[in-house]
């Protein structure tokens, strides 16, 4: 649930407790890559506030600004934070498609700052938050092509050759939705605290209604309008799309629910409306049945059971919120804005409700 920002008023001083040794970072950054051309002298280090798992760091040198990316203190899904498969996916990418950061260099010595951590390029722009920024404006016919453009996008990456991008390794064959449903659901209870449901109703639908693997293709895992970063001038180019944290071999049509659960709309209630993070609410926005109809027209794609893929979104999305809350919760971070997420597995457990009953 991170997002490195494309705009600089999203930067803020760096928290204390996220704080690192900048000289540390500069020394090795010149030795690592001194191809970089950095010039004399350290960089201002500035932190973007979007984050939530993942930090990310704006190091703003005399005449050249970079982004460096490592893990949250405090305990961690095995699986996640994994700075040198962040900086992989996103090299092999970068050939085939267009619209990923150009990485820098990996450090995988924790002798400089304690963690991996990678540095990558900023990518100029502005980026969708909870508020469409004033340089795109609101009018409903751009957010209608913007809308449009986050669908296909999200088809191009779907259509990238894996094989000849050397990312084909990543796939662990057939049983993906078995394995996220037995994975998240695992997750989730791990990270379980007091005050939240336990989604035990959720699971067993989910493990009940679930369906085969309708293909296999490289999947972003946490596609949504907030890790974009647009081009100002005309906000239908996408410069750049964050955030390879998650991204795998996968079905494609988990990778579509996982987005559409972010995609809040102006009917949904006040609950949603609060977590909501991107302005997909906004007039002229497509809803989440236009987005999969869309997709689906462009892929050749049935949306065959599609409430188990929503529901599957929701649900996934309420553990990533409760493994960042977890660690709030556990005092392994002080981030003041990680201290209502709790409140999002309920919000989260009534939208799957609701869509299970829908269902029938």
């Amino acid at each position: 649930m991170s997002a490195p920002a494309g705009a600089r008023s999203e930067d803020r001083a760096v928290r204390e407790e996220d704080a690192f040794d900048v000289g540390a970072v500069d020394a090795w950054l010149r030795g690592a890559s001194p191809g970089a051309d950095l010039p004399d002298g350290l960089p201002q280090v500035r932190q973007f506030a979007g984050g939530a798992s993942n930090l990310t760091y704006l190091l703003r040198y005399a005449d050249r600004d970079l982004i460096l990316r490592r893990p949250p203190a405090g305990t961690k899904a095995a699986s996640a934070h994994d700075m040198a498969r962040e900086y992989r996916i996103q090299a092999a990418l970068k050939p085939v498609f267009g619209a990923v950061p150009a990485v820098v260099a990996l450090c995988r010595d924790a002798a400089v700052i304690d963690s991996d951590f990678y540095v990558m390029e900023r990518v100029a722009g502005v980026i969708p938050r909870r508020s469409m920024p004033p340089e795109i404006g609101t009018d409903p016919a751009l957010m209608r092509a913007l809308g449009d453009r986050f669908v296909d996008l999200l088809v191009e990456l779907h259509r990238v050759d894996v094989q000849a991008a050397g990312l084909a390794d990543l796939s662990r064959g057939d049983g993906y939705v078995a394995r996220q449903v037995a994975g998240w659901s695992e997750r989730y209870t791990r990270a379980k605290t007091w005050n939240v449901p336990s989604f035990a109703g959720v699971i067993a639908w989910l493990r009940e209604r679930q369906p085969a693997d309708v293909g296999a293709c490289l999947i972003h895992n946490d596609y949504r309008l907030d890790n974009l970063v647009l081009d100002p001038a005309q906000p239908t180019n996408v410069r750049a799309v964050l955030d390879w944290e998650l991204a795998t071999i996968g079905d494609p049509l988990m990778d579509l629910g996982s987005s559409l659960a972010y995609w809040i709309e102006p009917g949904d209630g006040r609950g949603a409306q609060q977590f909501r993070r991107q302005p997909s609410h906004l007039p002229g926005m497509p809803t989440r049945r236009e987005i999969v109809e869309r997709y689906c027209a462009a892929t050749g794609l049935s949306p065959g059971d599609w409430p188990f893929y929503e529901v599957f979104g929701m649900f996934r999305l309420a553990g990533i919120a409760q493994q960042i809350y977890y660690r709030y919760h556990h005092g392994q971070t002080r981030n003041p804005a990680f201290k209502r997420f709790w409140l999002a597995a309920h919000v989260l457990e009534r939208r799957c409700r609701k869509t299970m009953r829908a269902a029938g």
